[in-house]
């Protein structure tokens, strides 16, 4: 089954880690894995663009048929192989609702972040204005108060409940990305709390990053980002160099 199916991916891409998660997690391993580089413009190639003419990552196909979006990819795996590995649509009616809530707020944090994480690499020079920097920042701080309070309102140490779920494949590489460029953990508990359960998961542990374990040092970018409900001091690494993961 697995063997059928082609992703090629990016390093460090939320999109691209979930599905591989999502893979790990329907034990779908064999899969045609091909990791190209956002430094080198490889996900503009004309191999990317024949599957996916967005010139986007990740670049997914099943069968020959493209499936690029990766929250509707993570949903086909579910619902196409549901009885095989682990099941990651929770039975319970509340659970379940929760669970597509959480997914499609995913996109709304994903972007409020790399506004913030991308402003100089995607903002012209001339066009960048200090007000924009610390509206954004602010944006984005009222963003994870909220996951901090969903954290805190939901049992289970996952985000829909009990037990992990789509909703834990959809957000948990971007929590991980927000840490990566310098969240504070003393600042966000929960979120810090949720990303330390999570990161030994055997399908998320097999998929981390290889860059990340090449270079595990933080970066400062989000360094700022602080809750008004905690404080505390985190150390930074002044290490400003990445690269855009997010199409």
């Amino acid at each position: 089954m697995a063997k059928d199916m082609t992703l090629l991916w990016g390093p460090g891409s939320p999109p691209c880690w979930r599905i591989m998660v999502a893979l790990e997690e329907k034990g779908l391993q064999g899969y045609n894995s091909k990791m190209l580089s956002f430094e080198k413009g490889e996900h503009k190639s004309a191999e990317v663009m024949k599957v996916n003419p967005r010139g986007q990552l990740p670049s997914f196909t099943v069968g020959g048929t493209p499936l690029n979006e990766s929250i509707g990819a993570c949903f086909y795996l579910e619902d196409v192989y549901k009885s095989q590995g682990n099941k990651l649509i929770p039975d319970c009616p509340k659970e379940k609702a929760v669970m597509y809530q959480r997914i499609f707020e995913a996109m709304p944090l994903m972007d409020k972040m790399a506004i913030v994480v991308y402003y100089d690499y995607k903002v012209p020079e001339g066009e960048r204005h200090d007000s924009a920097v610390k509206r954004n920042k602010e944006t984005l701080t009222a963003e994870l108060k909220l996951w901090e309070e969903y954290l805190q309102k939901t049992p289970g140490g996952f985000l829909a409940g009990k037990t992990f779920t789509l909703a834990d494949v959809v957000l948990f590489p971007v929590i991980a990305y927000l840490f990566r460029m310098g969240l504070c953990e003393k600042r966000y508990p929960k979120l810090a709390a949720y990303h330390s359960a999570l990161k030994d998961r055997p399908s998320i542990k097999t998929t981390w990053p290889p860059t990340w374990k090449e270079n595990p040092q933080t970066q400062d970018t989000l360094k700022e980002i602080v809750s008004t409900e905690s404080s505390g001091e985190c150390g930074f690494s002044r290490n400003r160099h990445y690269i855009a993961v997010f199409p």
